[in-house]
This record gives structure tokens, sequence and C-alpha cells, in this order.
């Protein structure tokens, strides 16, 4: 088994997205901490839906590409940057917290 180096890890997603909420203003959910996460999404120019994760549990990429894709999957965003800033949460939460954003979008879910 080969060790990774200490560190935060930094993925980045980006996926054609159908449902544009037009400009808003920044939406900030969660907190950063122990087995948490925040997640913040930002009205960004373009068709597609940018991801960029940075997380302490380094190696789980394919679970964070699955993750992303399934929430991609159910609100097909586009002109949106989500910027995720995780501790250790789990998938779970990680969905949470995204469902808890999309909310908060200028006239609730698109």
């Amino acid at each position: 088994m080969t060790a990774m180096p200490p560190g935060i890890e930094s993925l980045d997603y980006e996926l054609p997205g159908a449902r544009s909420p037009g400009a808003f203003a920044p939406i900030l959910v969660g907190v950063v901490g122990s087995g948490n996460l925040e997640v913040l999404l930002e009205s960004r120019p373009g068709a597609t839906c940018r991801f960029h994760v940075e997380t302490s549990a380094r190696g789980f990429g394919a679970i964070w590409e699955a993750v992303v894709r399934d929430f991609h999957q159910r609100h097909d965003l586009a002109g949106v940057q989500v910027s995720i800033h995780d501790m250790g949460a789990t998938p779970a939460v990680v969905s949470l917290r995204l469902a808890q954003a999309v909310a908060e979008l200028p006239g609730g879910q698109p």
C-alpha cells in the first residue's frame, strides 16, 4: 500500500448543464470543522457547472466524482461555480449540504 503525502487534496470537475439560475449573490452553507464541510455557490458565465473540492480526506477522488455526478444529474446546473471545503464529511453530508445550497438559489430549486 502506498502512503499518501499529508495535506489537502484538490479535485476539479466540470460538467455541461442546462439549467441556469441566472446571476445571484454567493450562497454559503455549512461550516468547515471536524467531520463537516462548507459549500459555496457562485454565479459564473458559461453553460457548465464547475466543482472545486478541497478535502483533508485524500484518496477518495472516485467517491467525490460519484457524489458530484449524482448531484449534477438531479439539478443539471449551468453557470454555477460550486466550491466545497471538506474536513472529512460523509457522502450523505456532502449531498445534504449541496441540496441546502441549491434550495437557496433564486426561485428555489431550479
